[in-house]
């Protein structure tokens, strides 16, 4: 059974419209899907990068409409990150340098979120939205690792085993790094604790330079 049927149950359709008018729906997606992509022959074969991106898009505008039809009002999309950068990606380069393409279809991807929630927001009355650029802050915190948050590591994970601990994931007879909090990343595809409190900061109170075009805390105010 699905929520709104659900909702309307136990609500009732008014009271049900109303509770899902308030609501805020939040989408942190898009980051498994790239990494399917470009680890799969078979989805490359099928489709181009730009292509598969812009299915990715299509396929969340028509669920963001589904819920608008059933009365969603307020959207959180939380970008896809620098996901070249992560220590599953540097360890596969000699200098342990980022992956080029992987970060740049994920900006694409982002661009893409963005360009479709404004157009939602133009043509659905009462569509409000924010969009978080994860890519943004996480390339402010690599470049400003050391005075921005007081990172000393923001290639190898914390938690792992071989080059850049990224080679055996986090498993239970793994070590971790001895402090956690001067890490970037906890395992080789996740931002530590420290990293993601930053992130979780930003998107609540942050500037419009990371928030479009609006925080969440001004979207659910």
């Amino acid at each position: 059974m699905s929520l709104n049927k659900i909702l309307l149950m136990k609500l009732g359709s008014s009271a049900a419209q109303n509770h899902t008018s308030k609501s805020l729906f939040a989408f942190v997606i898009g980051s498994n899907d790239l990494f399917d992509y470009f680890g799969s022959p078979n989805l490359r074969q099928q489709n181009t990068p730009q292509q598969y991106v812009d299915l990715m898009v299509t396929t969340l505008k028509q669920q963001l409409m589904r819920l608008y039809a059933v009365g969603a009002r307020r959207f959180f999309l939380g970008g896809v990150g620098a996901i070249g950068c992560i220590p599953v990606e540097r360890v596969k380069n000699k200098t342990h340098g980022c992956n080029a393409e992987h970060n740049f279809w994920a900006v694409k991807y982002n661009d893409g979120q963005k360009a479709m929630l404004n157009e939602l927001k133009s043509k659905l009355r009462g569509f409000n939205y924010s969009f978080f650029d994860t890519y943004g802050i996480m390339q402010t915190i690599t470049q400003n690792a050391s005075t921005y948050a007081g990172f000393n590591e923001i290639e190898a994970a914390c938690c792992g085993l071989g080059e850049l601990r990224a080679i055996v994931p986090c498993l239970p007879f793994v070590t971790q790094c001895s402090n956690r909090t001067d890490h970037m990343f906890w395992d080789l595809y996740h931002p530590s604790e420290a990293t993601t409190r930053i992130v979780v900061d930003t998107l609540f109170d942050g500037p419009s330079r990371y928030c479009v075009p609006i925080n969440v805390r001004q979207l659910v105010s």
